[in-house]
Order: C-alpha cells, then sequence, then structure tokens
C-alpha cells in the first residue's frame, strides 16, 4: 500500500472513531468498546475495497458487507454516512426516538445496510445465503461479514461455518473482530474458543491471522482471501477492544456504557 493511501485510511478511520465517541456520548447508551476495535477493518472495506455506490444502494452487482455483531452499529453508520449514503449530520441522533439509526442496525430504515442484525449468529447465516444465491446467479461480487468474539460462542455460527464449507464458498470472507472481551469479561473466561485457527480450519475453512489495526496486514489478508477457491475465509483480527481511547482500551466494562460529556471531550482530544 502506498502512504498515502495509507495515510488517508488512518485519518478516515480517526474520523470514524471521533463519529462513534460523539454519537454514543449524545445517546448516553450504545456500544463504543467494539465498535472502536472494529474500526479499522470497517473503514479498509468501504474506502478501499468494496465495490458499493451510496447514490445506488440497491446496484445488484454490489459487493455485500454485513455487521453480524449488531451492536456495535455506530462504527458501521459511522463508515456509511462518511461514504456518503445518508448525512452525518443525522448520526447525532443514534437511539432517538423516530431516528432510523437504532441500537441495531435496520436495513429497511438506513441505506446501506445489508441486513438487519443484533440477534448473534443470525447475520452470518444471511451471509452464507448471500454467497450462496450470488453464487447461482452467476455474479462475481463478494459476501464480506464481520462476527464478534463473543458471538462465535452461539451454536448457530458453527451451524452456518459447516454450511458455508459444504458449499465451497470462496466469495465469502468472514473477519473476526477478536478483541478478547464480551459484556462479561475477557471471552476466553465465559467460554473460550479457542483454539479458534485450528477450529475454523477443522471445519473447512481457510485461516488468515491479523493484526486488525494494521493497514497493510488487512489488504494482504483480503487479497489472499480472494484467491482461495474451493473453500471460504475465515480473517482473525486481533484487535483492542476501544482502540484509540486510552480510558476503554482493554477495558470490558466499556462494551456497552457511553461516555460521559468530560470523558467524550478527552477522548477526541486523544482522537486528533
Amino acid at each position: 500500500m502506498d502512504e498515502k493511501t495509507l495515510e488517508f485510511l488512518k485519518e478516515k478511520a480517526k474520523i470514524i472513531r471521533r463519529h462513534i465517541i460523539r454519537m454514543t456520548g449524545a445517546a448516553g447508551s450504545g456500544h463504543p468498546g467494539g465498535s472502536l476495535s472494529a474500526a479499522d477493518i470497517i473503514t479498509y472495506l468501504y474506502f478501499k475495497e468494496l465495490r458499493v455506490d451510496p447514490k445506488n444502494p440497491a446496484w445488484p452487482n454490489r459487493d455485500r458487507f454485513i455487521l453480524s455483531k449488531g451492536h456495535a452499529a455506530p462504527v458501521l453508520y459511522a463508515v456509511l454516512a462518511e461514504k456518503g449514503f445518508f448525512p452525518i449530520e443525522e448520526l447525532i441522533k443514534l437511539r432517538k426516538i423516530d431516528s432510523p439509526l437504532q441500537g441495531h442496525p435496520d436495513m429497511k430504515k438506513v441505506k446501506g445496510v445489508e441486513m438487519s442484525t443484533g440477534s448473534l449468529g443470525t447475520g452470518f447465516s444471511t451471509s452464507i445465503g448471500m454467497a450462496l444465491a450470488a453464487r447461482m446467479d452467476n455474479k462475481d461480487n463478494r459476501i464480506f461479514v464481520m462476527l464478534g468474539d463473543g458471538e462465535i460462542q452461539e451454536g448457530q455460527v458453527w451451524e452456518a461455518a459447516m454450511a458455508a464449507a459444504h458449499y465451497k464458498l470462496d466469495n465469502l470472507i468472514a473477519i473476526l473482530d477478536y478483541n478478547g472481551l464480551q459484556i462479561d469479561g475477557p471471552v476466553t473466561d465465559v467460554m473460550s474458543p479457542e483454539p479458534l485457527p485450528d477450529k475454523w480450519r477443522a471445519f473447512g475453512w481457510e485461516v488468515i491471522e491479523i493484526d486488525g489495526h494494521d493497514f497493510n496486514s488487512i489488504e494482504r489478508a483480503i487479497k489472499t482471501a480472494k484467491e482461495i477457491k474451493g473453500r471460504p475465509t475465515m480473517i482473525i483480527a486481533k484487535t483492542i477492544k476501544g482502540k484509540g481511547v486510552s480510558f476503554m482500551e482493554n477495558q470490558a466494562g466499556w462494551h456497552g456504557s457511553a461516555p460521559n460529556q468530560e470523558q467524550v471531550e478527552q477522548a477526541l482530544q486523544e482522537l486528533v
């Protein structure tokens, strides 16, 4: 990746993080921790990788991105607004009555949202259906889906994983936001998913492990995944919950707690 592109993505990710802080602070609720950990990956997808058209959200040949960990809606809303799907000014209405930007993404109310998610595991299952449909229609678009590490404790995830491998869905690229924390604490304490790479390989998936905050690593992983034939790819991205805000980093308490005004101001100062 050239330096100009790298700097563009880094700056865009900072902007996305500032939106997340302002949105959750204004709402007084939401999920900043997992939104911040996913910011770099989703920034890369929308500003470097995905074939999408904000002026034509229903373009049949578009790539699809599904945020299966739907509680991290603030990061998706921030990226969609920055991409031009809807006005940036709408972001401050997060979780307000009559706002389309509710706590979980709604595909019927928000342009650019491909699937209403929130019930963990369902977004991942939907991505398998989308990938299979694209193949049946002889489309060359790709399906990207992001899961949370707490989410993969759901049995539905592993049923879907088995189905994706069975149908050899090489047009499906899943990304695991592996920040190590869920609402009740460390993932390995609540219900350990380890050894993760071995499990996904045993289910018939190609596995790539990366630093989820390194844009070059993200790019290399996606390029590799696009070359894989005959099986889906899981990118296990090691991330930091609350990334970019010192008092939020690696703190499970920020999974579903919003910053107060003083904390918003501190966080914004750090995200300059």
